[in-house]
C-alpha cells in the first residue's frame, strides 16, 4: 500500500505508481484503436451502417454506473473492515503487554515471553493471509521448542493465541496473577481471536463471482458499441470521448477488484508489512527496548488505528 501526502493537483493528473492505469492500458488502447477505426469507417461494418445513437448508451451507462458504485462500495467496505481489524490487533496487543507489565507479579521476568508470542501472532497472521512462510519471524522471536510446536500447527495464529492463554494460566497457577486479573486479561485475548476470525472470513469469502462477470461483460460490450452511437453526433471526437469513458469504467472495475482482497501485495492493498513492523516496534518499546523500529515500518508513513 502507498501512503504519502496528496500531491499537487497538476502532478496528480500524471501519477502512475499507485493508479490502476498500468493494469488497464492494454484494453484501453484496444478500445481507443477500435473507436478510431469506427470513426474512419463512419460507423459502417462492411456495407452495413449500424443504426445506433447515444440514447440507449445514456440509459445503460446510468445503470452501469450504479452497479459499479455498488461493487466498489462493497469492496471498500471489506477493505475498511480489514483495516479496522488490524487496528484491533494494535490496540489489544498493547493492552495485553501493559497489563502483563502492571498487573502481574514478577512481570519483568515473564512479560517478554507473552510479548514475543503476541508479536509472533501478528506476523503469523500476516503470513497466513498472504500464504507466505513465517518461519524466519518465528525463529527470531520464539524459542526452538515453541517453533517446533508451531511447525506442526495448521493454523499458526490460533496456536499462538493458545500459547498466550497458556502464559496467563501459568501465571495464575504460580500465584503471580489473581483469577480476577487473569479474567480481565482474557478479554483483550478474546478480541484478538475475534479479529483473527474476521480476517480469515474476509480472506476466504470473496464477493460472489457473478458480480465480476456481469460487470466485466457489460463494460466491454458497452465500450465496444459506444463508438457506433457517438460517431454520427460528434464525428472525429468519438475516439477521445470513448477513451475517457472507457478509462472511467475500466479503472473503477480494476480498483474494485484490487481492494476486494485487501491483504495482498498490490499498491492499494493494506500495508501489512508496515503495520506488523509498527506493532512489533511499539510492543518492544513498551518492554523498554531501545532498538529502532523495523525498517519496513517507515516505508509507508505513519499508520493510525
Amino acid at each position: 500500500m502507498i501512503v504519502r501526502p496528496r500531491p499537487h493537483w497538476l502532478r496528480m493528473l500524471f501519477v502512475w505508481r499507485g493508479s490502476v492505469l498500468p493494469v488497464i492500458v492494454p484494453q484501453l488502447l484496444a478500445t481507443t484503436a477500435f473507436a478510431i477505426l469506427v470513426t474512419v469507417l463512419h460507423g459502417r461494418l462492411f456495407a452495413w451502417k449500424i443504426p445506433l445513437n447515444f440514447v440507449p448508451f445514456s440509459l445503460i451507462g446510468l445503470t452501469l454506473a450504479i452497479f459499479l458504485g455498488f461493487r466498489n462500495s462493497t469492496s471498500y467496505a471489506r477493505y475498511w473492515e480489514a483495516r479496522m481489524l488490524w487496528g484491533t490487533l494494535l490496540n489489544e496487543t498493547r493492552t495485553l503487554v501493559r497489563q502483563a507489565l502492571t498487573l502481574a507479579d514478577s512481570a519483568s521476568s515473564d512479560a517478554p515471553v507473552l510479548t514475543a508470542r503476541l508479536i509472533a501472532f501478528v506476523h503469523a497472521l500476516r503470513h497466513q493471509l498472504r500464504m507466505t512462510d513465517p518461519t524466519a519471524d518465528f525463529e527470531r522471536l520464539l524459542s526452538p521448542e515453541e517453533c517446533s510446536r508451531l511447525q506442526a500447527a495448521r493454523y499458526k495464529p490460533a496456536m499462538l493465541l493458545l500459547m498466550a492463554g497458556e502464559w496467563l494460566r501459568d501465571r495464575r497457577n504460580m500465584g503471580q496473577l489473581s483469577p480476577p486479573l487473569a479474567q480481565a486479561m482474557e478479554l483483550p485475548l478474546g478480541r484478538l481471536t475475534e479479529a483473527l476470525g474476521g480476517c480469515e472470513r474476509i480472506a476466504s469469502t470473496p464477493i460472489p463471482f457473478t458480480y465480476a462477470v456481469i460487470i466485466h461483460r457489460t463494460i466491454y460490450l458497452y465500450c465496444v458499441l459506444l463508438p457506433f452511437g457517438l460517431v454520427d453526433s460528434i464525428g472525429p471526437m468519438t475516439p477521445v470521448i470513448v477513451a475517457f469513458i472507457a478509462y472511467t469504467f475500466f479503472a473503477l472495475e480494476a480498483l474494485g477488484a484490487e481492494i476486494e482482497e485487501p491483504f495482498g501485495t498490490q499498491p492499494n492493498d493494506l500495508a501489512l508489512d508496515a503495520m506488523s513492523a509498527m506493532i512489533e516496534g511499539t510492543l518492544r518499546e513498551m518492554m523498554g527496548e531501545t532498538q529502532s523500529m523495523p525498517a519496513q515500518a517507515g516505508t509507508t508513513g505513519f499508520i493510525q488505528t
